[in-house]
């Protein structure tokens, strides 16, 4: 199984994930045309896409979608809370055919992948993560999360690979030019995870066989990656664990380029 983001941000989202015979989409939230542009990347074009999964209706995990839908009539799965929400913007011209609905913690199988969405907290109408599975290899796609609770870790138990958000540093948040009721929902529990917390939650559910972590969804405004990497990598220092951020590979999806593509064997 491969795994490659080729937009992670507060600005743009689009994951790829796939194998040798099917190939998905975690959101299409950049252009088209960077879409395209990064699939040619992978050797592939829109036309080998066997569908796109969408965590929720904000503008950064969708803008590209209608475009690709049209050009390919690529199928779509999101919950029902989500569909409806993008029926009610200028998304619902989208062909209806092209709508699967899903539900958090029932899996959809495509080929040889099986997406298993679960629930997360944050302020979209039916927002979900993907745990994606191939086989006996599991990648996690996890962002938009203002918190985590339990059944956050027990679904996260076992990835081989994880990309996970590390959305601001609290500091620059706090002390820079964002509005204070932007401040408040982004630190909310309905809002995004902080480097802190994204290293509190990986301290939780790392594991001696976890593969590699990529660490996504930055803002551009309130972090910096080296930041985001250091932050992550110290509370998994702290950690009460045997294990050390050194014992696996971690590093930053970049905003506007696309990552090397990580093959989880």
């Amino acid at each position: 199984m491969r795994l490659c983001s080729i937009a992670s941000g507060s600005s743009g989202n689009c994951i790829y994930i796939g194998s040798d015979t099917t190939h998905i989409l975690i959101d299409a939230g950049i252009s088209g045309k960077r879409t395209e542009a990064g699939l040619a990347q992978l050797e592939l074009t829109g036309k080998d896409l066997d569908g796109i999964f969408i965590t929720h209706e904000h503008s950064d995990h969708i803008c590209g979608l209608k475009i690709l839908a049209r050009r390919y009539g690529t199928p779509i799965y999101a919950t029902r809370g989500t569909i409806a929400a993008l029926k009610r913007s200028s998304y619902g011209d989208i062909d209806e055919e092209l709508f699967h609905e899903i539900r958090a913690d029932e899996k959809v199988t495509i080929k040889d992948i099986t997406c298993n969405p679960m629930r997360i907290s944050h302020d979209a109408a039916e927002p979900v993560a993907y745990r994606i599975h191939y086989g006996n290899k599991k990648i996690g796609v996890v962002t938009d999360l203002g918190c985590y609770n339990d059944y956050t870790v027990e679904s996260l138990r076992g990835m081989d690979a994880l990309l996970l958000e590390a959305n601001h540093d609290v500091n620059m948040l706090q002390v820079g030019s964002y509005p204070y009721y932007l401040k408040q929902r982004i630190l909310g529990e309905r809002g995004h995870l902080s480097n802190e917390l994204a290293g509190r939650l990986l301290s939780r559910i790392m594991h001696d066989k976890l593969q590699t972590v990529l660490l996504g969804h930055l803002s551009k405004e309130n972090n910096l990656p080296e930041l985001a990497y250091e932050t992550v990598k110290v509370e998994v220092n702290m950690a009460a664990s045997n294990l050390k951020a050194t014992d696996f590979p971690m590093q930053v999806a970049a905003r506007s380029e696309v990552s090397p593509v990580i093959h989880i064997a």
